[in-house]
């Protein structure tokens, strides 16, 4: 990859990555190979011009993809384990190399801000480095068991693991999936968002330049209907992992059941931010603003409910309304961007819907508009702060996936651990207080997998992540992580011949 990524035009980046020659398809056994289905076309989120177009894979390769990936496997779970930390060191420096690069490329191509794709490189060759050094050092145990006879565990990779991937965040994700999968010897055929194809297939390609053998990682861009079928229906697939929507999450995990395999699944959310009267005020409010608008709020645990204690609601309402006139919503390639458009057109008319119909329950807009200008450019939707706002309402309960927060007030701690857990959801949360027994008590009582305590949105390979209730099942980092993506063999020896 040239070095001048920063001045190289965003169109290009993809031929600098893949070689001038490359087209947009699947890269499969170390391969780039085109799609002969029908027209994929993609629009730019920032100005609503057509993209670029591809086409849909089909069943056959997909298959194809499997078999390949289910004999490359069989070589990768035989290697050394430290051989296979090795290459995943290798591949986090690969990715931490061309990292600019690949964040352009990700901004250009979803919409993403440029800062906000810089750190998630960042945290893509961290996962990598993180799972690579559990390699020679995850492993099974021995248990004193009566009779006096040897009893052992073993941790074993599951085969091949179908990993689906969103369209917010998809190198972020499909890293961060993908590491402990390979880390513990699986092969992984990853399915992009058909609207972010790009950036897989820079990593398929990084993963064989770092030594991964041709086959261990399949990325096949395509259509969910005409992949994920013929993926899940096929003996190699031995796990699915899904990120995305509650509704199609059930629609896999049925699919899945029918075999039966596994899934790991990681849904929406509705996650509660809860502020107490006693917080730091000006430090909640910060964090509020990211939490809500992060990504423009394409984020499964975004803090798009925020609860506050009466006496400083209206207070902390409004001076979250200033702060979020500070947050600058920009082109996604522009540096000083903190958030840039939605990343598609329907997902666009949903957030705008989603407004109208909280207003129309009766919500006030404390910021933001009530409607797109007439003339829009691009499918930006500013920070916008909905207050006055029930629990009972539509817009407290479904997820906007989009910058919008709801400002509940509460009057007790008890009345916000219940406004809290009244929701399907169960991804994420949090609770700023100076009060620390309390801060504790409330991590405690809020349903949810994972919560932070005066602050808000930190993260690392090393912690798990995972959901409760309609958020999903399953833990896809940490140690837990490895669990995930092996299974458990026992072996009984005997210490006498005949016992």
């Amino acid at each position: 990859m040239s070095t001048d990524a920063r001045t190289l035009a965003p169109e290009r980046l993809y031929a600098a990555l893949m070689g001038p020659d490359a087209v947009v398809g699947s890269y499969v056994s170390g391969k780039l190979v085109a799609g002969t289905g029908q027209a994929i076309d993609l629009v730019n989120p920032a100005d609503g011009t057509p993209l670029l177009s591809y086409q849909d894979t089909t069943a056959d390769t997909v298959r194809a993809a499997l078999e390949d990936a289910r004999q490359a496997q069989r070589v990768w779970a035989a290697k050394p384990a430290r051989e296979r930390g090795i290459v995943l060191a290798r591949l986090s420096a690969l990715v931490g190399e061309h990292a600019e690069a690949l964040a352009r490329l990700e901004a250009w191509s979803t919409g993403k801000a440029l800062k906000g794709c810089r750190a998630q490189m960042g945290a893509v060759a961290e996962s990598f480095r993180y799972y690579a050094g559990w390699t020679d050092k995850f492993a099974g145990k021995v248990t004193p068991v009566p009779g006096g006879q040897l009893n052992y565990t073993l941790r074993e990779p599951l085969g091949v693991v179908l990993q689906i991937m969103p369209w917010n965040s998809p190198l972020y994700l499909a890293g961060g999936s993908m590491a402990p999968a390979l880390a513990t010897g699986n092969a992984v055929l990853l399915k992009p968002s058909e609207l972010t194809p790009l950036s897989s297939l820079v990593l398929g390609r990084l993963a064989i330049e770092a030594g991964l053998p041709a086959g261990v990682l399949q990325v096949v861009n395509g259509l969910g209907q005409t992949v994920g079928p013929a993926a899940i229906e096929h003996e190699a697939t031995r796990k699915v992992v899904f990120v995305g929507s509650t509704q199609t999450g059930r629609r896999v995990n049925s699919a899945a059941g029918l075999r039966p395999i596994p899934c790991l699944l990681e849904l929406g959310g509705k996650s509660a931010n809860i502020v107490f009267a006693d917080a730091d005020i000006p430090a909640a409010v910060d964090a509020a603003v990211i939490a809500a608008f992060a990504n423009t709020g394409q984020n499964c645990a975004a803090g798009s409910r925020l609860l506050v204690q009466r006496p400083v609601y209206d207070r902390f309402v409004a001076e979250l309304a200033v702060a979020s006139r500070r947050y600058k919503v920009g082109a996604p390639l522009d540096d000083s961007s903190d958030c840039g458009p939605i990343n598609n057109l329907a997902q666009y008319r949903r957030v705008w819907d989603m407004i109208a119909m909280g207003l129309a329950e009766g919500a006030e807009l404390a910021e933001g508009k009530a409607a797109p200008d007439a003339d829009a450019q691009g499918y930006y939707v500013p920070p916008t702060i909905l207050k006055h706002v029930n629990n009972g309402m539509r817009i407290a309960r479904e997820e906007v996936f989009g910058p919008v927060v709801v400002a509940i007030p509460f009057d007790t701690e008890e009345e916000a651990i219940t406004v809290a857990n009244d929701s399907e959801f169960g991804l994420a949360g949090a609770v700023w207080t100076r009060d620390i027994a309390r801060a504790h008590r409330v991590a405690a009582s809020v349903n949810a997998g994972i919560f932070w305590i005066n602050m808000y949105r930190e993260m690392h390979a090393s912690t798990p992540f995972g959901g409760y209730g309609n958020s999903g099942y399953g833990r896809g980092s940490g140690e837990e992580a490895l669990h995930e993506y092996t299974q458990t063999k026992n072996v009984w020896v005997p210490y006498s011949h005949g016992a």
